[in-house]
């Protein structure tokens, strides 16, 4: 079974046991979270959307927090004499997926 759902602004395909990195959340690590904004549910024999998931939830534990890898950005402007550089490290948190609820 596995389910989609927002967090962040962004979507995720998750099914139970996965660990993946969202958003930085207000969680402390070891915490138990529930995302409700579940948009599908899927399993071997078909779908769920729209007014079939009222009440559908995944739920998640907080495994940590962190920062990605440095993204270097770089803006030229050639025969000018300008450049300038400049760096972002977004912060994350690390979730492992322990339940789907449909």
């Amino acid at each position: 079974m596995y389910a989609v759902l927002v967090t962040g602004g962004k979507q995720y395909r998750v099914a139970q046991g996965e660990r993946l990195r969202v958003e930085k959340l207000d969680a402390e690590a070891g915490s138990e979270i529930t995302f409700d904004t579940v948009l599908m549910l899927g399993d071997g024999d078909g779908i769920k959307v729209g007014d079939a998931l009222k009440g559908a939830s995944v739920t998640a534990k907080v495994l940590g927090h962190g920062r990605a890898d440095k993204v270097k950005i770089i803006k030229f402007r050639r025969r000018k004499h300008h450049m300038k550089r400049q760096g972002h490290r977004q912060h994350y948190t690390e979730i492992e997926i322990t339940g789907i609820k449909g």
